[in-house]
């Protein structure tokens, strides 16, 4: 019997430790302290607290996770400014609930990407001191997240262009396109007339409608939703929407988990230069046809 229950703690033991919110909030704070030493190379003031937007709602992991994805993103844009080679963004197989270990291990990755960025141009590395936080929520996490978000712009100098913006939205299209064709829905969405006046506003207002139908979707199957309203914004940039085609990547991904598509990884997105607005609120609106399509056949879920 002794024997046993030694036998049971030994296996308890092997498995991995849960790591919290909080524990992720601090290593989102080491971040912010490794990029004052990037601010003080590039002799920039860090002015972050006054153009970032609080997100007051109750987020999951998954949004999170998706949120660290834009700033490997902006670390490639800083190693392009820097004539170093770049380094494709992690991806991820769907999962229908994705824990904070996922975005803990993602901070690392950021970390080593700054760490591997000061070494390359000489800038000292020092020991920071690890901060406890209590009581954090993965929202928590998510603003600490798009602080960080806004210290590259200003290290970059500049935010997303409208190519990344459409570079993310050719990626929805593909998740899109690859669950109509599993669940063997035929799919005779064409692209949408092309609006010439088309701004930042317009395809966010599109990337919303997307996520209203996505929330329809997962809560006809019993996926936990979330409430996207208080990313609404009057006067978006190309930012702003990449943030929000990164909500929808997210949300996609518990679709393809709770239908089967648990191997397939939205593809990378392709590098491009010469997208507009117009191209980026064109082809946002043909995910919405997508979507539209998927949602008048929610019973395939099933």
């Amino acid at each position: 019997m002794v024997k046993l229950l030694l036998m049971l703690v030994f296996i308890a033991s092997l498995g991995a430790r849960e790591i919290t919110p909080n524990e992720v909030y601090s290593q989102v704070v080491v971040i912010e302290q490794e990029l004052e030493g990037v601010f003080n190379y590039y002799g920039v003031k860090d002015d972050t607290s006054r153009s970032v937007r609080i997100i007051k709602t109750t987020l999951k992991p998954r949004n999170v996770w998706q949120l660290t994805y834009e700033l490997s993103v902006k670390m490639n844009m800083l190693r392009i400014k820097n004539k170093l080679p770049t380094i494709e963004p992690v991806n991820m197989e769907p999962v229908l609930n994705l824990n904070p270990d996922l975005v803990y291990e993602q901070t690392q990755r950021i970390l080593t990407e700054i760490h591997i960025f000061k070494y390359r141009k000489g800038i000292p590395i020092k020991d920071i001191d690890i901060k406890v936080f209590r009581n954090k929520t993965p929202v928590d996490v998510f603003n600490a997240l798009s602080r960080v978000s806004v210290q590259f712009d200003t290290i970059n100098k500049s935010g997303f262009t409208p190519s990344y913006v459409f570079g993310e939205t050719m990626r929805i299209y593909d998740d899109l396109s690859t669950i109509l064709s599993h669940l063997k829905i035929q799919d005779d969405t064409i692209p949408t007339k092309r609006n010439s006046k088309a701004t930042p506003s317009d395809t966010f207002n599109t990337a919303m409608k997307i996520l209203d139908k996505i929330k329809r979707i997962q809560f006809s199957v019993g996926i936990e939703t979330v409430d996207f309203s208080s990313f609404r914004n009057d006067n978006p940039t190309p930012s702003d929407v990449f943030t929000m085609t990164q909500m929808i990547i997210a949300e996609l991904q518990t679709i393809k988990a709770y239908i089967g598509l648990i191997h397939y990884v939205t593809p990378a997105a392709t590098f491009r230069t010469d997208k507009t607005p117009v191209d980026v609120d064109q082809l946002m609106n043909w995910n919405l046809r997508k979507i539209s399509l998927l949602e008048r056949r929610e019973g395939s879920l099933r």
